[in-house]
């Protein structure tokens, strides 16, 4: 019984966590509707499976596009949808198996090292992401995969780039903020 109701507290609390993030990327993404291809969601999911394991950021990535997916103010296309909501989960596996590599929460002044580490995390996801959105979008609209990618070629450039410049400067001092209320626990 002791183990069942241990079990189930875990439980509870993973499904908090993964709602929580889940709800503050899809609110951020509809906040900043209006700014293309810079967003945080990539980053909450990142956060996500940093802190607490490469599942729950898996979850996190899954359930916040299968969410924002389906009431998506561009319109809905399933096949995009699809691979949108099997991409972003990337965020969170990086995320959890970087922490796993790290070991820690705290950094111990290694800030610009991280910085350029959490950059690289947030640009190679994202051009994997990318690469598998614009497959779906040249499928889904019949196109020739490099007329898709040569038209969503600003946008990807856009994506990566703020990817990697929201991972590099905000990574560091969010997870040291974050690390304080989550304590070590292991992932």
């Amino acid at each position: 019984m002791d183990n069942l109701a241990r079990y189930l507290k875990v439980n509870t609390a993973k499904i908090a966590v993964i709602a929580t993030f889940c709800a503050l990327s899809i609110a951020t993404n509809y906040v900043l509707i209006g700014v293309s291809n810079v967003k945080p969601m990539d980053f909450i999911v990142f956060l996500g499976g940093f802190l607490f394991g490469p599942i729950s950021g898996a979850s996190i990535g899954f359930l916040s596009w299968l969410i924002y997916g389906s009431i998506n103010p561009y319109g809905f296309v399933p096949q995009v949808w699809l691979a949108t909501m099997f991409a972003e989960p990337i965020y969170g596996i990086v995320g959890g198996y970087l922490r796993k590599a790290l070991g820690t929460l705290a950094f111990n002044g290694q800030r610009l090292r991280l910085s350029i580490l959490f950059a690289t995390m947030g640009f190679l996801p994202t051009a994997l992401y990318d690469m598998i959105t614009n497959v779906a979008y040249a499928y889904s609209f019949q196109q020739p995969l490099l007329v898709a990618i040569f038209i969503g070629a600003p946008f990807t450039v856009l994506h990566e780039v703020a990817n990697a410049a929201i991972f590099g400067i905000f990574s560091t001092p969010t997870i040291e903020i974050l690390g304080k209320v989550v304590k070590e626990q292991p992932t």
